[in-house]
C-alpha cells in the first residue's frame, strides 16, 4: 500500500459533532492520523468528501474508471450505484463487468444488487436475474444493498419472488432500496412495511413527507432529466437526519459541469445550514448503507475535500484514502484500457415495418414532461396520409417507435407530443429499463434511418435530418456507455444534444428524456417494444380510443 503523508489546514467542517472549528488534518498512510484544533488565518475549509446516494453509472455513458476521473473534480469520493441498466442487457455478467472495472480506479464505488431484471414482464430484456443470482449477489462483500425495488405492485401485493427477494436481503442485513412515485399513503404503508429504506421518486413534498412519516429515508434527486430539488430542498430544514443528495442519471456532459457539489450550492445560496446540506450527502448515507468512507474523524479514511469557501464552494482538492485524486478542477486518475462487453442481435427494418394504418378512431398520445420521468396522456385526432397515420409536425404529434434489439420482432409504434421536432429524428439505445432501441422524429425516412445506425453500429445515441446530415456517438458497452475518454464523449455528447435541438426541441435533455420514455413502471402512458403501455392501470393500452 502506498504511504500518503500530509496536512491540511483550514476551518474544518464536522459533520459528526455538526461544528465548524480550524484547525489542521494530520494523514497518515491514508487515514486520519489526528485533528488539531487552533487558530488558523486559513480561509479555506476542509470538509469530508461528497456521496451521491443513488445513481446508475451507465446514465453517464461512461465506464466506472471514466465516470470517477470526472467525479473527483467535483468532490465526489463515492457512489451507491445501481447496475441496473447494464444488469437488464447482460444480467450478472454485466454487474460484475462495473464492480471489476471500478476498482481499477482510487474510488469508492458502492453496487447493490439489481432487483427488476427485468423491471417487467411487459417489455423484453436482455437477461433475468432472480432470487437465486440475488442470494448469490447478496453474499458478496462488494454488494452492499438490494437496488430499487421498482415493482411495487409486487411489494404490495406480495408476489411470491419480490417477496423472496427482499427477505434475502434482510438475510444478510443490507437495506433496500425503493422506487414508488405516486402511491396513496395506503399502498406507502404496505410498501414500507416490507423492509424498504429508501425512496428517491418523490415528486411533491407531501409525498416525501408521507414516506419520512412510516419511516423512509428521501433521497432528493436533481439529475439530467428528472429534477425534484426545488420541491424537496426543504426537508434538509425539516427532517435533516431522512433526507440524502442524489442524481440518480447524470449524462457525460452535466457531469463535466458539476455532480452533487452543484446541488450543495445551490442550497447554500438558498440558505439552508451547511452542516445539514452535508450530511445529506456524507453521514447519512455513510450510516444508512454502512459504507467504507472516512467522516473527517480521527481514524476515519482519508476521504476528504478543500474547498476555496462557503459562497463559491470551489473544490480545490480531492482525496481518497490519502490519495489526491483531483486538484484545481483536473483529474490525477489515470484512464483505463477497458474492452467492451455487449448483447445486440436484430436486423435492420424498413419503412414500411413503422406504418400504422388509419382506423377512423383518435389516438392516445403520450405527453412527456420536462424535467419528469412521468408522463401524461391525452386524445388527438391523427394527420393521415394515405391511409396510414404519420407525424403531424404542426401539432406535435411525433411518431415514436421501439424496436426490440434482442430478437427480430416487429417495431412497436405510438406518438408524442412535446419533442417538438420540426425535422429529422433521434434515436437511442439508452432506453430504461430494457435499453431496447427508441426513436422519434418528423418522418418514417429519418426515423428508419436513425433506428439502423444504431443496428448497425449495436449501440449509441443518433441523429438524422435527411441523407445528407447524419450523427452517431457509439456505445459499444452493452449499447449504455463508452470506454473512450470521458471528456472526449461528453464533447460529442453536448454536440448532438445541441444538434437535437437544432432540429427544434425545446426540451432541456432531449436524448434522456427520450430513454424515460419506455420507463414502464412510471406513469402514466410510456411505450415498449411490445406496446403502448398503461402505466397507472399497470396493463398494455391500445393506441386508438
Amino acid at each position: 500500500m502506498m504511504r500518503f503523508s500530509f496536512k491540511v489546514t483550514g476551518k474544518i467542517i464536522d459533520v459528526v459533532a455538526k461544528r465548524i472549528f480550524s484547525g489542521t488534518v494530520y494523514v497518515e498512510n491514508g487515514k486520519i492520523d489526528f485533528i488539531e484544533e487552533h487558530q488558523t488565518n486559513s480561509t479555506q475549509y476542509i470538509l469530508p468528501g461528497l456521496i451521491d446516494a443513488h445513481i446508475h453509472i451507465e446514465s453517464s455513458m461512461l465506464i466506472p474508471s471514466e465516470f470517477a476521473r470526472i467525479a473527483v473534480t467535483h468532490g465526489t469520493v463515492a457512489t451507491v450505484s445501481d447496475p441496473h441498466e447494464i444488469a437488464n442487457v447482460l444480467g450478472v455478467d454485466g454487474v460484475n463487468y462495473m464492480i471489476e472495472n471500478g476498482k481499477k480506479v482510487p474510488f469508492k464505488f458502492y453496487f447493490g444488487a439489481p432487483s427488476c431484471v427485468p423491471a417487467t414482464l411487459f417489455e423484453t430484456s436482455g437477461a433475468n436475474i432472480g432470487a437465486k443470482e440475488i442470494e448469490r449477489l447478496m453474499k458478496r462483500d462488494e454488494i452492499k444493498y438490494l437496488s430499487e425495488m421498482m415493482n411495487f405492485p409486487g411489494v404490495i401485493y406480495k408476489d411470491e419472488e419480490v417477496i423472496k427477494k427482499l427477505s434475502i436481503a434482510k438475510k444478510y442485513k443490507k437495506p433496500i432500496d425503493g422506487h414508488a412515485p405516486g402511491l396513496n399513503e395506503a399502498s406507502v404503508k404496505k410498501y414500507i412495511t416490507e423492509g424498504i429504506t429508501t425512496d428517491h421518486e418523490c415528486f411533491t413534498l407531501k409525498e416525501a413527507l408521507t414516506k419520512i412519516k412510516y419511516g423512509m429515508k428521501i433521497q432528493i434527486r436533481e439529475g439530467s432529466a428528472a429534477k425534484n430539488f426545488e420541491s424537496l430542498v426543504s426537508l434538509i430544514s425539516t427532517n435533516p437526519d431522512d433526507v440524502m443528495l442524489c442524481s440518480d442519471d447524470k449524462h457525460p456532459n452535466d457531469l463535466c459541469k458539476g455532480h452533487i457539489n452543484s446541488v450543495i450550492k445551490r442550497a447554500l445560496k438558498a440558505g439552508y445550514p451547511i452542516i445539514d446540506i452535508l450530511r445529506a450527502c456524507t453521514y447519512n448515507p455513510v450510516k444508512h448503507y454502512k459504507l467504507n468512507v472516512g467522516l473527517l474523524q480521527k481514524g476515519d479514511d482519508a476521504d476528504l475535500l478543500v474547498v476555496d469557501n462557503l459562497e463559491d464552494f470551489n473544490v480545490l482538492k480531492t482525496y481518497i484514502n490519502g490519495e489526491k485524486v483531483a486538484e484545481a478542477g483536473n483529474s490525477l486518475i489515470h484512464a483505463i484500457n477497458e474492452d467492451p462487453i455487449n448483447l445486440f442481435n436484430v436486423n435492420t427494418i424498413n419503412e414500411k415495418d413503422i406504418k400504422i394504418a388509419y382506423t377512423n378512431k383518435d389516438i392516445k398520445v403520450i405527453k412527456a414532461i420536462e424535467g419528469q420521468l412521468i408522463t401524461e396522456s391525452y386524445i388527438a385526432f391523427p394527420k393521415v396520409e394515405d391511409g396510414y397515420i404519420v407525424s403531424d409536425i404542426e401539432d406535435d404529434l411525433l411518431k415514436i417507435v421501439v424496436l426490440n434489439r434482442y430478437e427480430n420482432r416487429k417495431p412497436a409504434v405510438a406518438f408524442i407530443n412535446n419533442f417538438n421536432l420540426k425535422k429529422g429524428a433521434i434515436a437511442s439505445t439508452v432506453a430504461h429499463d430494457s435499453h431496447n432501441i427508441i426513436a422519434v422524429g418528423t418522418n418514417d425516412k429519418d426515423i428508419v434511418r436513425a433506428i439502423n445506425l444504431l443496428v448497425e453500429s449495436k449501440g449509441g445515441i443518433a441523429l438524422v435530418n435527411g441523407s445528407m446530415e447524419e450523427y452517431h456517438l457509439p456505445l459499444p458497452v452493452a449499447g449504455l456507455m463508452s470506454n473512450a475518454n470521458g471528456y472526449e464523449v461528453a464533447a460529442k455528447y453536448e454536440y448532438m444534444d445541441m444538434k437535437a435541438k437544432e432540429l427544434g426541441s425545446k426540451l432541456n435533455a432531449p436524448y434522456m428524456t427520450l430513454s424515460f420514455m419506455a420507463l414502464l413502471v412510471i406513469p402514466a402512458l410510456k411505450i415498449s417494444d411490445k406496446g403502448l403501455f398503461d402505466g397507472n392501470k399497470f396493463e398494455f393500452t391500445s393506441l386508438f380510443s
